[in-house]
């Protein structure tokens, strides 16, 4: 795994110095393979970030400092491009393009999972007032339809890439919903320091094309592919605490599954 130094510099040339790689050449797994596995770390934790370039520029250095062929470094960076990691640009060189958020599916915030993969995730708060539940959200949190409750509508960003809406509706009362600190942590985590546990959800994941609306919020083409997510969250009394229908860019970001064959 690869042992990173600095945060993201302005050119691929700093960022890579600042990088210390570890091949192991007595593995089966080729080296153009650990070296792009360690390059897409770097790009994954912001290391070598988005607007990063002539890296194949430095493919002779990289492979002078690492002792490898400039075949194998060329190789690694090609496995990149074919992921849509890199991108080769006429007179600019090889160029670092966004590094995608893979989330893991289990019942935890996106924040909290942004910010421990060293995403750097912001929040700009759009809307957070009450209102009366709609037919499907007062299903969702057991309230009669028309009753009120908190709907927050969030934009959240990494390293300054909008990467998905989030639109989230609470039943009343349940905790005091300051818009300052909604930018400056996640939902979650304000729950559980307001001594709500969450014990389990209800989830479904999907995938449609992005409105010129929501193309223009998350610096998308309209008809982009976005994936859909609804979840109801419910605490340790069984009780639902929240209701969230989010969208997220399928260029920037995926769902990691872990599928378990049943006895």
């Amino acid at each position: 795994m690869a042992k990173t130094g600095d945060r993201a510099r302005p050119t691929a040339a700093s960022a890579l110095g600042s990088l210390d790689f570890a091949l192991d050449r007595g593995s089966p797994v080729p080296l153009y393979h650990q070296l792009a596995q360690q390059l897409e770390a770097a790009i994954g934790h912001g290391l070598l970030a988005p607007g990063n370039r002539n890296l194949l520029g430095n493919e002779v250095d990289l492979s002078v400092r690492l002792g490898l062929s400039r075949p194998t470094v060329r190789q690694a960076i090609q496995s990149l491009v074919d992921k849509g990691l890199l991108v080769r640009r006429r007179g600019v060189g090889t160029q670092v393009v966004h590094s995608q958020v893979r989330r893991p599916l289990e019942l935890s915030s996106l924040y909290d999972d942004l910010e421990t993969a060293g995403q750097g995730p912001t929040t700009e708060v759009v809307r957070n007032e009450v209102v009366p539940a709609a037919c499907d959200v007062a299903a969702a949190l057991g309230v009669p339809e028309g009753s009120e409750v908190t709907v927050l509508d969030r934009l959240r960003r990494t390293h300054g890439r909008p990467v998905a809406l989030l639109c989230n509706y609470l039943p009343l009362p349940l905790l005091d919903l300051d818009s300052a600190r909604l930018e400056s942590t996640g939902l979650y985590r304000m729950m559980r320091s307001a001594g709500i546990t969450l014990h389990s959800a209800r989830q479904t994941v999907g995938a449609r094309a992005a409105t010129a609306r929501e193309a223009s919020r998350l610096d998308e083409e309209e008809g982009a592919a976005l994936l859909t997510m609804q979840r109801t969250a419910y605490d340790d009394t069984g009780r639902p605490v929240e209701y969230g229908t989010h969208i997220y860019r399928a260029s920037l970001y995926t769902f990691d599954f872990q599928l378990l064959v049943r006895p």
